[in-house]
């Protein structure tokens, strides 16, 4: 999952060790989303970008890259609990899909 700009190219990884989508530039960790998995349902809690990196885009390429790698485990839902990945969720439409819709 990589995402390429002018300045910067952006990989984002599953570090399923970590319980995190990580994003890198390079060799320098930009900032990451925690994660906890619970059955088949995905629960975003914390997104953290370096103060080096905001305003940059990383965290949205990151959660993007996130949940397009989910939507690829095709029967995993996600829980934002996350203000950020709940923020990304609602502007995008295209990611609603994902979304738990559990009562708990």
């Amino acid at each position: 999952m990589t995402e390429d700009s002018p300045k910067t190219q952006t990989t984002v990884v599953n570090n399923a060790a970590g319980h995190r989508y990580e994003a890198w530039l390079g060799e320098i960790l930009a900032g990451f989303a925690q994660y906890t998995l619970e059955l088949e349902l995905i629960t975003f809690t914390h997104t953290q970008v370096a103060d080096a990196f905001e305003g940059k885009g990383v965290a949205t390429t990151l959660i993007r890259s996130a949940l397009d790698d989910v939507r690829a485990q095709a029967s995993r839902t996600v829980r934002p609990l996350c203000p950020f990945v709940e923020d990304f969720i609602q502007q995008h439409p295209d990611y609603q899909d994902l979304l738990y819709l559990g009562t708990d």
